[in-house]
This record gives C-alpha cells, sequence and structure tokens, in this order.
C-alpha cells in the first residue's frame, strides 16, 4: 500500500525512504549486538515501542498531508545528517526502528519552515506525525539546539546532497532492473552505499548538474 502511495509523491520520497530504511536495518541490527546501545535510556526523539508503521508508509504518510516541496526532503536529509555529525550526539540518536519516525517529521518540519513560503503549523504535522502537539514543539526545540540552530543550507551543500540522493536512486533502479545474466559483481558490494553521517567524497557536482538532479528527484 505505502508503495502505491509512494508512486504519486516525489521521487525523492521513496529515495530518502528507502535509504533510511537500509540504515535502520543496519543499526538496529548493531544495537542486537551491542547490548550497552540496546539498554540506553529513552531519548526525546527515542520511542519507547517500535511504531507500527514503516518508514516508507510514514514518509508516504507525510508526503500526502504535509503539502511540503521536494526540496524540503533534501534539505531535511542535510539536516539529519548535520545532527548526527555532531560531537558526542551520534550514539544517542542513532537512527533505528525507534527513533527515525520522530526524527523525520522533525526534520522535515523544520526544512519546510526554512524552504517553503506556505507551510502548515506544528499542529497538523503532529497530527500528521501521529504525536501530540506539545511533543513536537519539544522535538522540534531539542532538534534545532541538536544542530546547533545552523539550518542554512548553501546551494553547494544542497547540490551534494542531491547527488547523494541520486545515486541512491539509481541504485534502486539498478536493483530493480532484469539481469539477463549473472555477473561477478553480483551479491557484492553495492556501486553506491550511503548512510547517514558517513562521508562519501563521489557526491560533488556543479551547479548546473545539481539543477538537473533536483528536478530528477523531484519528478
Amino acid at each position: 500500500m505505502a508503495e502505491e502511495e509512494l508512486a504519486d509523491a516525489p521521487r525523492v520520497v521513496g529515495v530518502l525512504s528507502a535509504l533510511l530504511e537500509r540504515v535502520v536495518e543496519r543499526n538496529d541490527a548493531a544495537a542486537a549486538a551491542d547490548e550497552l546501545t540496546a539498554a540506553a535510556p529513552a531519548a526525546a526523539f527515542r520511542a519507547t515501542a517500535r511504531p507500527d508503521i514503516s518508514v516508507r508508509a510514514y514518509m508516504a504518510r507525510i508526503a500526502r498531508f504535509a503539502g511540503c516541496s521536494p526540496a524540503c526532503y533534501v534539505v531535511a536529509y542535510a539536516y539529519l545528517d548535520r545532527l548526527l555529525r555532531r560531537r558526542g550526539r551520534r550514539r544517542a540518536l542513532a537512527v533505528d526502528s525507534y527513533s527515525v519516525h520522530r526524527l523525520l517529521i522533525t526534520a522535515v518540519l523544520a526544512a519546510v519552515k526554512f524552504i517553503d513560503d506556505v507551510r502548515y503549523n506544528n499542529a497538523h504535522f503532529a497530527r500528521v506525525g501521529g504525536i501530540s502537539l506539545p511533543e513536537m514543539n519539544y522535538l522540534e526545540v531539542d532538534f534545532l539546539f541538536a544542530v546547533g540552530f545552523d539550518l542554512n543550507v548553501s546551494p553547494e551543500t544542497f547540490g551534494h546532497y542531491c547527488a547523494v540522493l541520486q545515486a541512491e536512486m539509481l541504485c534502486l533502479e539498478l536493483e530493480r532492473a532484469p539481469t539477463p545474466m549473472a555477473s561477478p559483481a553480483a551479491g557484492g558490494p553495492r556501486l553506491h552505499s550511503c548512510c547517514l553521517s558517513e562521508d562519501d567524497g563521489a557526491a560533488t557536482s556543479s551547479s548546473s548538474g545539481s539543477s538537473q538532479q533536483q528536478q530528477q528527484l523531484a519528478a
């Protein structure tokens, strides 16, 4: 059902949800093998119980009801990466099944307020995210402090994250394409693996390339 809803959403929504799903899966597996992480106390973004809704369905819900421009999802991704890169918070704010939903709705809210001229208020985003208004307000404030109120995204930075998401999109298309015959690389490492809070030196682009990538992600 989420796949059908994402079919009407900007392409960047499906790409970002696929990327986050992989990061969540990786961090869940790491937490299961790490007793200290598994027993970590609940933080502002960490739910006490694992939400029933998947990342893909949650992204489809946001795309349907939040009224965000495609650029907001690129900026939200940049904010999440920026938050996780800040020293001393990376471990406490691991993107896993318990935290990804609250982190996502809060990052999109912050991006909408920074990017879009016309937007819904916090009460609407709280309903979209399935949380109360006081919690939405609290998460927003905590998020802003976590990123040091650094919400500016330069054209170069925006182009970088467009390139990362575009590479992820190409990987997804290659995975879905039928393979005529097996190759030695089948089952091996991904051609391009994107992960929050990991450097990616191959994701640089020119301003003209960034505009072209943004159009592809918005399609």
